[in-house]
């Protein structure tokens, strides 16, 4: 491609530190601008909600606990496991052999495949051999997997160590044992706070990878990594509850008896292949802008944190609006529909500047945007999705792609760039993000629910079959109830109710509670 004089000057900085002061300029001043409306908005509309939750759903010191202590768990795992992205290629490129592009990519994303294996079944084991016996021996498998990357001498040692790492797929089981921990109205903040850890963790982890490499470098990463796995046993053995007992819970777990009917919906598939193709999307690029970026800028690795911490900020603080948005005006699909055309518009923008450094910078930011917005909203539709009573079901499907997609994207990110150049990753990138704007434009619009979770007295005997069909016929007569599941055997009752009814005076608690006191 021909490019003129000029516009390569503007294009390429001329240095680090004017990057850096162009940065402030552009990111901050906008950020600074957005946050007090962002946040006097939040509190606005928020607070009120919020109060309601915490008085009424006040977690006791136990769930509390539970929640922290395992979120932590989930945290440094991922932290780990993060961390690399923004500098494993660059690393894996320098390995005796001058190993391909196509195994640095399958190196990154062998875990993806190892964990896609795993997942489900440890979380099925679980079920039979105890919840924290199969944490002890998923992170300690992730820790030796840790171990193993962090001595390898090559990259088909990375990727066997890379793939030992996936195999110790706890997150299933960490899962199932926060369920049993938390009571049924507590056990859907319990998991938001762990998908907030996760996502805290990935921010955190593209600046902080950079800057552990400078100090550690990758070897000293995954020893770290292996290091806070094993104190990450400690914290499950000393600081987690045991459990008084566990036990199935649809809402947490896989069951083998519901996969068929998760696999069959038409709803769920669209979104399954959305997460895929978004994490594989991810991987893509992370085999690719490290070099990218060194390659138009001349900034080392260890230097990019400088891009992606202004990149990060400016993305949550667009993010925001349109989550709140989405979530007051009952326009989650319209919202939805619109960050798959932004990942596709990022894609595009990609291909056609990855040799420009303010064209990278720029793809990635609304990358980001649209890359948060996706991930924080996907699990939200799932749920509202699913079956109530095949939730947990439908999530460990959404989990399993998520980590194919990462096995497949580092794949193929490093089979076409070694084969087709740097762009043609993201024109792959693209076809898969117009596929997904396909299935996201013709899915059905994710309904305004509220789930509520109640608990059936333990002291009771349990429900034979037709009074729990008669009680879940009592419960569908309710003013804003959608769908109504009563798991005799859980000592559990799942209700889906209409959003707009249940904000309302029209939506009686006291009615359910005398229904389910019999």
């Amino acid at each position: 491609m021909l490019v003129a004089k000029d516009s390569v000057n503007f294009w390429q900085p001329a240095n680090i530190p004017t990057f850096i002061k162009l940065a402030q300029v552009i990111y901050m001043t906008a950020i600074k601008n957005q946050l007090g409306e962002l946040v006097k908005d939040v509190a606005t509309q928020k607070m009120a909600a919020l109060v309601e939750a915490s008085s009424l759903d006040k977690m006791t010191p136990i769930e509390l606990r539970a929640t922290v202590s395992l979120a932590s768990i989930y945290g440094l795992r991922m932290f780990g496991l993060f961390s690399i992205l923004p500098i494993f290629a660059v690393y894996a490129a320098s390995f005796p052999g001058h190993p391909t592009p196509f195994m640095i990519g399958l190196a990154l994303g062998a875990y993806g495949l190892t964990q896609a294996l795993f997942q489900l079944p440890f979380g099925m084991a679980s079920d039979k051999f105890g919840r924290k016996p199969m944490i002890y021996l998923g992170l300690g498998i992730f820790a030796v997997g840790s171990m193993m990357a962090a001595l390898a001498m090559n990259v088909e040692g990375m990727i066997i160590g890379r793939a030992v790492q996936g195999a110790g797929a706890v997150s299933a089981v960490v899962t199932a044992l926060l369920a049993d921990l938390t009571r049924d109205e507590n056990r859907t903040k319990a998991m938001a706070s762990i998908g907030a850890t996760i996502g805290v963790a990935f921010a955190v982890s593209l600046v902080g990878g950079p800057l552990l490499n400078q100090w550690i470098g990758v070897p000293g990463i995954f020893f770290m990594t292996a290091l806070l796995t094993l104190a990450a046993i400690a914290v499950v053995k000393y600081v987690v509850p045991d459990p008084v007992h566990s036990h199935y819970h649809s809402d947490a777990s896989a069951a083998p008896a519901k996969l068929k009917d998760v696999l069959k919906n038409s709803q769920l598939l669209r979104l399954n292949y959305g997460i895929f193709a978004l994490h594989a999307a991810q991987m893509a690029m992370f085999v690719v802008v490290p070099f990218a970026i060194s390659k138009a800028s001349d900034m080392h690795v260890n230097q990019h944190w400088f891009i992606y911490l202004p990149v990060l900020l400016l993305s949550f603080a667009l993010m925001v609006p349109a989550i709140i948005y989405a979530e007051k005006q009952a326009k989650m699909k319209q919202v939805f529909v619109a960050a798959v055309a932004t990942m596709l518009l990022a894609q595009l923008f990609f291909a056609v500047s990855i040799d420009y450094f303010w064209g990278i910078v720029f793809s990635l930011t609304v990358y980001f945007v649209a890359f948060n917005l996706l991930e924080a909203s996907l699990p939200s539709i799932i749920s509202k999705m699913a079956p109530a009573a095949a939730k947990g079901t439908a999530m460990g499907v959404y989990n399993t792609a998520q980590s194919l997609g990462i096995f497949v994207g580092g794949a193929m990110g490093g089979y076409l760039s070694h084969r087709f150049g740097f762009a043609s990753v993201f024109i792959f990138c693209s076809v898969m993000m117009l596929l997904w704007l396909v299935f996201a434009y013709s899915m059905q619009a994710p309904p305004a629910l509220k789930t509520k979770m109640y608990g059936l007295d333990e002291a009771s005997l349990e429900l034979t079959a037709a009074q729990a069909s008669a009680l879940k016929n009592q419960l569908s007569k309710l003013a804003g109830v959608v769908e109504a599941v009563v798991l005799p055997q859980e000592r559990t009752v799942i209700l889906k109710v209409d959003a707009k009814i249940h904000n309302t005076q029209a939506w009686q608690e006291t009615n359910v509670q005398q229904l389910l006191r019999g």
